[in-house]
């Protein structure tokens, strides 16, 4: 597998989550070995930021990376989309502070990197193997990473509400299974925190637009779900976005019991610090001659998603 970067420059706009104001994207090609940079348009030029788990400065809401005083918000969807399209290579750059939130899901950036399409470059693929099990459990919720030969995800929700309850849901990363099942699945929130959050001059560009609302018995937004279990989906998703900032493919077996962007966040940190136990890197060989590190390679099924 080599690495690959986008063919053409791309860009669209949209409005920011935390700000509620009109933010701008603009995705571009890179070179070999680049990885996945943001560049972050500050009024007196850009600042680059590189991708790292203690990059991450919040959590509230969404995923916020920075680096001294440049940030840039809600990068989470964004990453999804970038890790699950095979993307290894590329500059992000950013006006406004904020990676738009577009319709709260991933899909406006499927779209794009589809429009972008995708360049083969020579050198292969870089990854980061989970090699042993290894877990962070936080008041109930937990994550457990094991060695796959991919990335796959058992994802659980529970949530005291009626149409949402317990949900569970298998997924094995591919693009094309990602743009189906996974992509257009939209964040949510519950009606009595929104209004919370935006008298606190917090959330302001959160709307039925951008987001599911739930009130205490269904759902607000008048077209309904996209899926009977969106909201897993959509927490897979955030799951699949967390875990790409590394700087490279992560492979590995997921369960996930009712996690958040934070226990996500402390979760890359914990086998990244820990990598000499947790990690190995190697860079990508031709399928036929994969080995997963650790393990005997047995031929194991890839689990479809369900």
């Amino acid at each position: 597998m080599q690495q690959h970067t986008i063919e053409k420059a791309v860009s669209c706009t949209g409005i920011g989550l935390h700000s509620g104001r009109r933010v701008s994207l603009r995705l571009n090609p890179a070179a070999e070995d680049t990885g996945v940079v943001f560049a972050v348009n500050t009024g007196d030029g850009a600042r680059f930021l590189n991708l790292h788990p203690d990059a991450v400065q919040g959590t509230g809401l969404a995923t916020t990376l920075g680096q001294g005083d440049v940030r840039v918000a809600t990068v989470e969807h964004l990453m999804a989309a970038i890790r699950a399209m095979g993307i290894d290579n590329i500059l992000v750059e950013v006006d406004g502070g904020e990676v738009p939130i577009m319709d709260g899901s991933a899909a406006s950036f499927v779209m794009l990197l589809r429009d972008a399409g995708l360049r083969q470059q020579r050198k292969p693929q870089k990854i980061w193997a989970v090699k042993r099990r290894v877990s962070v459990e936080e008041d109930g919720r937990w994550i457990v990473g094991e060695p796959f030969p991919g990335f796959c995800v058992d994802y659980t929700i529970d949530f005291d509400h009626p149409l949402v309850g317990v949900q569970t849901r298998r997924f094995h990363l591919a693009p094309e299974d990602f743009e189906r099942s996974v992509a257009r699945a939209r964040t949510f929130g519950f009606l009595h925190e929104v209004e919370k959050l935006q008298k606190h001059n917090l959330a302001l560009g959160g709307s039925l637009d951008n987001a599911i609302v739930l009130d205490e018995y269904g759902v607000v937004n008048p077209e309904g779900l996209r899926f009977v279990d969106e909201f897993v989906r959509h927490k897979i998703l955030d799951f699949v976005g967390d875990m790409a900032l590394l700087d490279g493919q992560l492979w590995g077996k997921f369960t996930v019991h009712c996690s958040g962007h934070a226990l996500n966040n402390a979760f890359l940190r914990h086998i990244y610090e820990n990598r000499a136990q947790c990690l190995e890197r190697w860079e990508a060989k031709p399928q036929t001659e994969q080995r997963l590190p650790g393990r005997e390679w047995l031929g194991q099924e890839v689990p479809a998603d369900m």
